[in-house]
This record gives structure tokens, sequence and C-alpha cells, in this order.
């Protein structure tokens, strides 16, 4: 099976098994997502969004998070990982949102990354899901279940480089759904230690399960 040939036979099957694939972050506008996916670095977004009904009410946008203190936010955000750093992270975003930004998200690599505690992958993922645009966020799941299927290569050891091999064959229209799409196959299925193989609807085209058995 070519390379080529495992890209399409992925997609087919993804667009068939999950029409619909979108975030599972609960948020009602940009700087909420924002917020929800800063939060959900190394922490389950379960757990996000047990803590994000309360935290949004208090500051439903930057405006209302600008004269928050840390430790006004970190009562809110304690239950995550990390929370002293995310909570002063958020608290100097939104100053810099409405500071730098006239209180709106930005939707650029540059502008997104230059907020502190947002890196790549985060401002993938709000480009994507805010902004409609072709930005692949590599996370755990999309770098693990990428491996595993083997629509990239060995040499690809980090989630840039990861990124870079799936922009390049995946069809620009289909990236942003296709980042959920490798995220929730690994969160339900194509688990870290016990993947669901038998129940996967794409083994077939699998090189790990192909390579096991």
């Amino acid at each position: 099976m070519t390379l080529k040939q495992r890209y399409d036979a992925i997609i087919a099957y993804f667009e068939e098994a999950m029409p619909i694939a979108e975030t599972e972050l609960h948020y009602d506008n940009e700087f909420q997502l924002l917020v929800a996916v800063m939060l959900s670095a190394q922490c389950t977004d379960k757990r996000v969004n047990m803590v994000t009904p309360a935290l949004f009410e208090a500051f439903p946008t930057p405006q209302a998070m600008v004269s928050a203190t840390e430790e006004e936010v970190l009562s809110y955000v304690k239950s995550i990982s990390y929370p002293n750093s995310k909570a002063k992270h958020l608290v100097q975003t939104a100053q810099q949102l409405v500071g730098r930004f006239n209180s709106q998200v930005p939707d650029t690599l540059e502008e997104l990354t230059s907020l502190p505690g947002v890196g790549r992958k985060t401002a993938n993922v709000v480009m994507s899901v805010v902004f409609g645009k072709a930005a692949m966020a590599v996370d755990t799941h999309v770098f693990r279940v990428s491996h595993r299927l083997g629509i990239v290569g060995p040499k690809a050891k980090t989630p840039l480089a990861v990124e870079m091999e799936l922009v390049k064959h995946i069809p620009e229209n289909l990236i942003p759904r296709a980042h959920h799409w490798l995220i929730l196959h690994g969160r339900y299925t194509c688990t870290a230690l016990k993947p669901l193989c038998m129940e996967c609807g794409l083994r077939h085209v699998c090189a790990f399960y192909n390579k096991k058995s």
C-alpha cells in the first residue's frame, strides 16, 4: 500500500464514520475557547469542562478578566494541572488581548503565539476551530495515532515534524476536521496503553496493527 492509498483510505473512513468532528471543549466565544485550550494543556477536556462554567461566568470576556488577580483566577482553576502558571498566563493574556488586540482574539499563528502561555498547538486549535483555517494541532493523541497508522514516517519525532507531514498529505479543506478525527480516534479507540484494534475500522490499513498481526 502506498502512502497516498493509506491517506485516501483513512480519510474515506473518517468522512463516513465521523462526518461531524468537533472539539469537545465547551465555550461560547473566541476568548473562552482560547482559555479552554490553554487550560487543556496536559489536562483532559473532561476536567476542563468541569472547571470552565464557573470561570466563564465570572470572566466571560477578556475585558472581564483584565483586572482580575492571578489569585482570583487560580481559585477557579486550582483543580487543573499546573494551575499557578495557567492562572498567571490567563490574566496576562487577557491584558494583552485588551491592550494590543482591541479585546479580540487574533487569527494568525504569529500573533497568537505572542500571547503568554500560547504555544503552537494551542494557536493551531484556535485558528482551526474558531477561524476555520487549515491548521493542524498535534497533541499526544494526534502524534500517537499518526505514527501507529503509518501516515507519518519514523523520522517525524516532534509535533512540528508530524504537523508538517500531515498538512502535506491531507487536503487543505479537510485539515480542520482531520485534526479532530485523529484526536477523537486516539481518545476513544487508538488509546495509549490498550488500543481497541478489534473495534477499529482502520485496522486493515493500520501499520501498527498489521505489523503485530
